[in-house]
């Protein structure tokens, strides 16, 4: 995964520091760190929604595709392709799963 790509992980990270820099400037009364706090919160929370789409997506496809090699398997009677297709579909399905929030 490049540095571009959203992360759950990192987005949920942004979002609980905003909270804590939020908190600093709302103790401090520096307006400066509550509203840094605030947009870093928001822009985790947006990475983090932008993640788990981008894996919403993925497990889609997985499962589309899974789905696709397992009818093409079994029409051939290819049962290899088959079984890759049950294993992808299942992946699919957990990962749509994983990230169905969206």
């Amino acid at each position: 995964m490049s540095s571009n790509e959203p992360s759950k992980t990192s987005g949920q990270f942004h979002s609980a520091k905003g909270n804590v820099v939020e908190a600093v400037g709302n103790v401090t009364g520096a307006s400066s760190w509550t509203q840094s706090g605030k947009e870093e919160h928001a822009q985790g929370e947006a990475e983090y929604k932008a993640a788990q789409a981008k894996g919403y997506v993925e497990g889609t496809a997985d499962r589309l595709g899974g789905k696709k090699d397992t009818i093409v398997g079994a029409v051939t009677g290819d049962k290899s392709q088959e079984t890759a297709g049950n294993v992808r579909r299942d992946k699919g399905e957990a990962k749509q799963e994983l990230n169905k929030n969206v």
